[in-house]
């Protein structure tokens, strides 16, 4: 119901199937994350006191985004810093993904709709390096 896509000891990204399911409030990722994730099951009735957040300002090096899976099948395609494939997976109806480190490409199986949230704010293109598929791959000869 969590799988944790890594490469060494780097965490590529993080899987929440739709399915995962339990009581209280859980972090998937550590504390030191840009983007932090959790998951929250509250009986009816509970009450979270009302709060401000503070003006903290941090120093963000790396966009980490999370995909909600609103509807439809997305395969996730996962790269090491230096453009090699890793692996892939599948994510679909109900699922989340955070997108942690290294690079990663998609590609719609069934009609997708989804939410992208991620840090901001949104600097285009200089917001990313595009790569062809088969860019890291070595070459022959």
């Amino acid at each position: 119901m969590i799988e944790y896509i890594k490469n060494g000891d780097e965490t590529l990204g993080i899987i929440i199937r739709s399915s995962f399911e339990k009581d209280g409030i859980e972090f998937f990722t550590p504390g030191d994350y840009s983007q932090q994730l959790a998951y929250m099951k509250r009986p009816t009735g509970y009450e979270i006191q009302p709060h401000i957040h503070n003006i903290v300002q941090r120093e963000v090096f790396y966009t980490q985004e999370v995909l909600y899976i609103k509807r439809g099948i997305l395969k996730v395609d996962f790269y090491s810093k230096d453009k090699k494939y890793l692996e892939s997976r599948t994510v679909t109806t109900g699922d989340v993904i955070l997108l942690a480190s290294g690079g990663h490409g998609m590609e719609v199986i069934e009609e997708v709709e989804m939410f992208e949230i991620k840090q901001g704010p949104y600097l285009g293109d200089m917001d990313k390096v595009r790569f062809n598929k088969n860019e890291g791959e070595a070459k022959n000869g």
